[in-house]
């Protein structure tokens, strides 16, 4: 059923949500759109995800007028701060060696809208991440990859390397690397 729709739009720039939105067979483009991606003072993590989302959309309802849209933002939160990417190489060592050997929980929220019946749903998903104790040249070796750069917290999860930082989840893994797929995939069949 979730196959035989005509237009999908990922409005996102992440190469992993292009790539998870493949695993689920769907046909779908993908476009950007700039937002602010603004966290707020005193606001729930979970609210701030599907608040960025909300605002992705906004801005790709004027741009894109059919089919189903999906939007989604992710952030790394430890210690009831967010964590987001990296600005350079010693930022990127710095957050790194702060979740060594700590458990985060990595928020994703998302968007999802058709044009056909004018439904949207905007939900999130949390995973808490325990990350094992990280040497320095590990660290480093990850950063001169580039790796980290484009990525909230500054690892993936999905990443050669970044993987073995990892000594357990709890939750989905999916939602860490940006999509909560069996999620979005029931949002999506609920708004046919």
């Amino acid at each position: 059923m979730i196959n035989s729709i005509n237009k999908i739009t990922l409005s996102s720039k992440s190469p992993r949500r292009r790539k998870l939105l493949k695993q689920l067979n769907l046909k779908f483009n993908s476009i950007s759109v700039d937002t602010a991606e603004k966290v707020k003072r005193n606001e729930r993590p979970h609210l701030t995800v599907k608040r960025i989302s909300i605002e992705k959309m906004e801005k790709t309802l004027s741009i894109i007028k059919d089919g189903i849209i999906i939007t989604a933002d992710t952030i790394v939160v430890l210690d009831n701060k967010v964590i987001g990417k990296p600005k350079n190489q010693n930022d990127a060592y710095r957050i790194l060696k702060k979740l060594s050997g700590r458990t985060h929980t990595v928020y994703t929220g998302y968007c999802v809208y058709n044009w056909a019946n004018n439904k949207k749903i905007t939900e999130y998903e949390k995973t808490m991440v325990k990350f094992r104790i990280l040497s320095d040249i590990e660290i480093w070796e990850y950063i001169k990859s580039g790796s980290p750069m484009d990525k909230a917290g500054a690892y993936g999860i999905q990443d050669d390397f970044g993987a073995v930082f990892i000594e357990k989840i709890n939750g989905c893994y999916y939602n860490v690397v940006g999509l909560p797929l069996a999620k979005l995939y029931h949002s999506i069949l609920r708004i046919l």
